[in-house]
């Protein structure tokens, strides 16, 4: 099949369509969300606090594209039928769900991580996205495509990681099943991102980074922008035939030897 240019381009086009995205003002979720609005999407961003979520969407408008703010907690499974609900009375319909709001908190010991502690983790990496994509999918009657936000601690987990590594195997493994259960009409996939340099990496350790990244084919870490052209392609009608997929997108990570930060 041949395609002109326009019609390669408009395999991108989210024009008309209502995105959704989760931990969407800063680092990958920012960048998810300008990319999206760039390309045409009415673009919600949810957030914990109500002013940056407006912050955000205000930057959004300003360069020229539609977006609203909608403060909610994804890891409280009571706020969110009420997230998708108000979503869906104000615009109709969803057809681009990312669920990228994540937390990993650090600690010490093993034995120092509480009871309080794993279930905060799993209930923002695993549990929200899970609830939030059972009420979403079931709204995308016209169908739709839900993008999980996972990450490469899922199969190369270290010790200092192992609650948010253990909610992220299980985003990689819900991805796989809600895939079948939402399908034919809805795609489910995740990208599963090695290391970015975003606002959280600001507490890492630049010098175990640069060693640790020496092993990867592209040498580096990712800077933010670059897990946009994956989320768009997931978003769009050129995965048109993609579902259950976890999209690796690491520089290379894994293909280099396991290494602790």
């Amino acid at each position: 099949m041949h395609l002109t240019p326009d019609a390669a381009s408009g395999l991108f086009d989210l024009t008309g369509r209502v995105a959704v995205i989760t931990g969407a003002t800063r680092g990958l979720g920012r960048a998810i969300a300008s990319a999206f609005s760039q390309a045409g999407a009415d673009v919600v961003v949810v957030s914990r606090k109500a002013e940056a979520c407006e912050k955000v969407a205000a930057e959004l408008r300003a360069d020229g594209g539609s977006a609203v703010g909608r403060p909610c907690h994804i890891g409280h499974w009571d706020e969110l039928a009420a997230l998708a609900d108000g979503i869906h009375g104000q615009f109709g319909r969803i057809d681009v769900l990312v669920n990228n709001a994540g937390i990993s908190p650090v600690y010490g010991r093993l034995s120092d991580v509480s009871e309080e502690l794993w279930d905060k983790v799993f209930a923002v990496n695993l549990k929200g996205p899970f609830r939030l994509s059972a009420l979403v999918g079931e709204q995308m009657a016209a169908g739709g495509s839900i993008i999980n936000v996972s990450s490469t601690g899922a199969v190369r987990p270290t010790g200092d990681i192992v609650p948010y590594a253990a909610a992220k195997a299980g985003v990689n493994a819900m991805t796989v099943g809600l895939a079948d259960a939402l399908g034919p009409k809805v795609r489910v996939n995740a990208i599963m991102p090695g290391p970015f340099l975003t606002s959280i990496s600001r507490d890492w350790d630049m010098d175990k980074l640069a060693r640790r990244t020496q092993a990867f084919p592209l040498r580096r870490a990712g800077e933010a922008d670059e897990i946009t052209g994956a989320a768009l392609y997931l978003a769009s009608d050129a995965s048109s035939f993609t579902t259950g997929t976890v999209l690796t997108v690491d520089g290379g990570a894994q293909w280099a030897m396991p290494a602790r930060m």
